[in-house]
């Protein structure tokens, strides 16, 4: 079993910047890669940026240039997850959510609300 915890999250204004953390704990050992979703009320819950364990990263299009996803831990270890988040606008606001991925598990943060208004 894997636990995460995510952190950072708030209110921001356009074009201001907020850093989330995704603290991974239990057996990290067994996680491919991690990444980061979010929701809207009513939506279906969306990938924002991936990572794997050799630090490759991919982004959803309305993110790239804005968003940079990072990973720490032992090689080949994801211990923690960021998401900076740069320029960021009234449409980033959501829950923000944690995501992990083993061979046959799949394991969610609580989630944590960003909310971008003036």
């Amino acid at each position: 079993q894997v636990q995460l915890m995510e952190s950072g999250g708030g209110l921001v204004q356009p074009g201001g910047s907020l850093r989330l953390s995704c603290a991974a704990s239990g057996n990290i050992i067994s996680i491919i890669y991690m990444s980061w979703y979010r929701q809207l009320p009513g939506k279906q819950r969306d990938m924002v940026a991936r990572i794997d364990t050799h630090g490759t990263a991919n982004y959803a299009d309305s993110v790239k240039g804005r968003f940079t996803i990072s990973r720490g831990g032992a090689v080949n270890t994801i211990e923690t997850m960021w998401l900076q988040m740069n320029n960021l606008e009234p449409e980033d606001t959501a829950v923000y959510y944690c995501h992990g991925r083993a061979r046959s598990e799949t394991y969610w943060g609580q989630g944590i609300q960003v909310t971008v208004s003036s």
